[in-house]
């Protein structure tokens, strides 16, 4: 049977001239003589390979080759994607020591920092305002940018640590990049000033207290608050239901049988064929196509993109639209983000298209709102001159005061005429309840790359018609003003008596137990001792688990060292293999990750715990490691 499979696709390759270097059999290359090029095929290559399979109708093969090129554009995108601007290069640093002596021994154990101001600029007062920022860091500066950098804030002379959160971390050439994300609380038109530390190896994962929590796997996530609790679908990733965590617990669903698919409450986003043959659903999909999920303490976010689906998928699977979603659900707010785009692949005729609609059963309200364009909102229907300007709608009940409200921040488009706001509440459409939905387009024929984006605000408060609408407009003006970000360069002196506003020593120091050089078992001794303990599925590549970036954390207390370890990818799941399992099996020294801890004198009992979030990626491996593997350092 392999022979069979195998024979085609030599035969092709060869008709198709693909270049490769000349192996002869029973002389084996050494490791060194191929690069990872060499020992994957390109996208090219599995291109023809493809059309070659398509070309005979060997559709097998065909499906095959699909699935690797898949494989190939998500690798090359973690390799290759353009990270974006950061607010301020690698290269604007300043060093610790620089810093006042009161300063200094309050950041004890980080090398580097960076400078970030922070300014309210509309006169409203900030609470808990999510603020995110790209930042770059020199590569040779830090190891992990996930465990090494801390936020601080400046107040009244003093730094006080404030609760962030890393994500999206790649290494590019020299430089590694992050986003870095936290809470921020400002007075109107306050300057504030923040440090970002970073380059400290014995820094562990920070572990935030938070009301966020999130359960699940892959996009079919539970993500609660103190205010709600969302839940996803397990099929599409899509709201399918939203608990109100106050008094008696309002659970917002849809009920019925949908389209034959299983109903949620956000129905967005599809379109309407030519000649209104079919209604294309992203509600229709099987599972995601694409999805990316980043859980924290701070912010969960939820990102699903791909092509929608027709009643009769795939008998008829268009190419035309793809539509992009993405959820965000922050710590301690009672408002959730979506931001939506939608891109032409092609030139298509769309007779409909839905860009926001959201679906109620039962009567969970009384009243219907919406929000003008100066930002009012108004109570009961929308008058018939306001039909296609809308900028916020939605529901509450005049004895529960339960609430559920949309505001629309961003409603553009390129390539296209001015959008239609449109998107009238009523509160009973039939066999449902409560529903809006908004329809943008305003032609029909949508040309090759326009784009439709859209940002969209979900609040639930308790709702009174003299209580509510000031606070729903004051989120508002907030959202479209955010505080503003930018990179500074504040001076400071090192000495205390030479300022106006002393440094003060805070009343503790940035550093937890073990992470300013005072682990009781040190950590590069530990480091280092992992670096014994190899890969043994890589049989010549002679490579470790810290040079593969395999080992997420390490942690001491006392005597127990706790080792967190990703795993590279789901088809090994195992992570007993490197702990307790056959690595020593290795042809050079590779020793269990328990086995050489426990003979760091000190040491009485190692704990692994398997991590899969952030999943691993090949940003994590090493200078060292690359170079054994013989990966490109060009990106």
């Amino acid at each position: 049977m392999s022979y069979r499979v195998l024979l085609p696709i030599l035969t092709v390759a060869a008709a198709l001239n693909i270049c490769r270097p000349a192996i002869v059999f029973g002389q084996p290359p050494s490791a060194a003589t191929l690069t990872a090029d060499e020992r994957t095929d390109s996208f090219e290559t599995k291109m023809r390979l493809l059309q070659a399979a398509w070309d005979r109708k060997d559709y097998d093969l065909a499906r095959s080759l699909t699935h690797s090129l898949r494989d190939s554009v998500i690798q090359t995108q973690v390799e290759e994607k353009p990270p974006g601007t950061p607010l301020l290069p690698a290269s604007q640093f300043h060093t610790v020591d620089t810093l006042p002596v009161e300063w200094q021994h309050w950041a004890q154990g980080w090398k580097y920092f960076k400078q970030i101001a922070v300014t309210e600029t509309a006169g409203e007062p900030r609470t808990s305002e999510p603020v995110e920022v790209l930042l770059s860091f020199p590569k040779d500066q830090v190891n992990s940018l996930a465990r090494e950098v801390r936020l601080a804030r400046l107040e009244a002379g003093r730094l006080i640590e404030v609760p962030s959160q890393i994500f999206g971390e790649v290494r590019r050439s020299n430089e590694r990049f992050c986003h870095l994300l936290w809470m921020a609380d400002s007075l109107p038109r306050q300057k504030q000033v923040f440090f970002v530390f970073y380059g400290n190896p014995d820094a562990e994962l920070p572990r935030y207290p938070s009301d966020l929590a999130t359960t699940g796997e892959g996009f079919g996530l539970d993500i609660s608050n103190a205010f709600f609790k969302a839940s996803l679908s397990r099929q599409t990733g899509q709201l399918e239901r939203l608990t109100l965590l106050r008094e008696h617990g309002l659970e917002l669903f849809s009920g019925g049988e949908g389209h034959g698919e299983a109903p949620g409450i956000d129905w967005a986003h599809d379109y309407v064929d030519t000649g209104s043959f079919q209604k294309l659903r992203i509600s229709l999909w099987d599972t995601c196509p694409d999805f990316e999920v980043v859980r924290g303490p701070l912010c969960t976010i939820v990102r699903r993109w791909g092509f929608p689906h027709s009643p009769v998928h795939p008998v008829y699977s268009p190419a035309r639209l793809k539509i992009d979603v993405e959820y965000r659900f922050y710590t301690g707010l009672p408002w959730f983000l979506k931001h939506g785009t939608m891109t032409a692949v092609q030139d298509f005729r769309a007779e409909a298209m839905r860009d926001d609609e959201w679906v109620f059963s039962g009567q969970s309200f009384t009243d219907s709102v919406w929000m003008d364009q100066h930002g009012k909102l108004q109570i009961g229907n929308v008058p018939a001159d306001q039909q296609e300007n809308i900028h916020g709608v939605g529901f509450f009940h005049r004895d529960s005061k339960d609430s559920f409200v949309s505001l629309f921040l961003e409603h553009s488009a390129t390539g296209l005429p001015e959008l239609k706001h449109t998107g009238a509440p009523t509160l009973f459409y039939r066999w449902h309840g409560a529903l809006w939905s908004r329809y943008p387009l305003p032609v029909k024929d949508v040309p090759a790359n326009a784009s439709l984006r859209q940002t969209n605000a979900y609040i639930s408060i308790p709702f009174t018609l003299a209580d509510g609408p000031p606070v729903i407009e004051k989120m508002r003006r907030c959202m479209m003003s955010p505080l503003l970000i930018a990179a500074t360069e504040e001076k400071f002196s090192r000495s205390s008596d030479q300022v106006a506003n002393p440094p003060k020593r805070s009343p503790q120091q940035l550093a937890r137990d073990g992470e300013s050089g005072d682990s009781p078992i040190p950590k590069q001794e530990i480091w280092n001792a992992l670096r014994d303990c190899k890969d043994a599925q890589l049989y010549t590549a002679d490579i470790n688990v810290v040079e593969l970036g395999l080992v997420d954390d390490v942690r001491v207390r006392g005597d127990v060292v706790t080792v967190v370890i990703s795993m590279p990818h789901r088809g090994r799941t195992r992570t007993g293999y490197f702990v307790n399992g056959s690595i020593s099996v290795h042809p050079t020294l590779s020793v269990p990750i328990r086995e050489r801890l426990m003979q760091i004198p000190g040491v009485r009992q190692v704990v692994a715990e398997q991590s899969w979030y952030p999943e691993w990626n090949s940003n994590r491996i090493t200078d060292d490691g690359r170079t054994r593997l013989g990966l490109n350092d060009d990106h």
